[in-house]
């Protein structure tokens, strides 16, 4: 594991990488979803594509990162790429789960590679809709402490820069975005996720020109177990980049 201090809109941030397979040539860049880290991709990763440098790395505020400024996804994506110039990495191929996966469609690979990624707004349910205006009434009465039985799983642990950052995030939508990217993507998704539903991955296919959607057994973190099958689509999906 290593560590490089990045200066980004006058802060410091200490941005936690690791790389494998350091002398091949093309560049894997592959980014964890929120509240996870760098390590539970590489668990999953790093035994296949050995073809490729993998350049697992830690978001900003999560793993080993330091975060002391409230981000938006544009700052994220500028984060991860002053860290890439420090490495002379390519943008290759990229790799995203969930809210990396809007990280890596910024970053603007040549191969996006989307797992289970966030970005298409999903509307929320009647009874998170209450809760919401529930806590606007009792902020309103000075009943701040009342936050953690109001705000989501994700953000419950988060300090008040990373929780503003996830309010920033959260219900973001990229369609245009995605309609905006001229590369070739890879979508994988879990048949069973409901943190970001395949229906979020059908449209994505749909939004994205040149794309192919993959659907394995398993929720949000199914390529914990799908690994070795989702390895073998990137490199299939990228050796098509080099046949024109």
């Amino acid at each position: 594991m290593a560590v490089k201090s990045i200066q980004y809109n006058q802060n410091t941030l200490d941005i936690s990488y690791e790389i494998v397979n350091p002398k091949a040539k093309v560049d894997l860049i592959i980014l964890h979803g929120w509240g996870s880290n760098k390590n539970l991709m590489k668990q999953s990763f790093s035994a296949y594509m050995d073809t490729f440098r993998h350049i697992y790395i830690d978001l900003p505020g999560f793993g080993s990162s330091t975060c002391n400024s409230t981000l938006n996804t544009a700052d994220y994506a500028r984060i991860i790429e002053l860290l890439m110039v420090h490495l002379n990495a390519s943008k290759d191929i990229i790799l995203g789960h969930s809210f990396g996966g809007k990280v890596a469609l910024l970053l603007d690979p040549t191969v996006l590679v989307l797992v289970g990624s966030a970005g298409i707004y999903v509307k929320k349910p009647l009874k998170i809709k209450l809760k919401i205006v529930l806590f606007k009434a009792l902020k309103i009465f000075g009943l701040r402490k009342l936050r953690r039985f109001f705000v989501a799983e994700d953000a419950k642990s988060l300090n008040e820069y990373m929780y503003q950052t996830f309010k920033n995030v959260v219900n973001e939508d990229f369609s245009q975005k995605f309609s905006e990217y001229e590369g070739k993507a890879l979508l994988c998704w879990g048949r069973e996720d409901t943190a970001t539903p395949l229906s979020s991955a059908e449209k994505i296919n749909t939004l994205i020109k040149d794309s192919t959607l993959e659907v394995y057994d398993g929720d949000h973190y199914f390529f914990m177990n799908n690994a070795e099958d989702i390895s073998k689509h990137i490199e299939s999906t990228y050796l098509k980049t080099l046949e024109h």
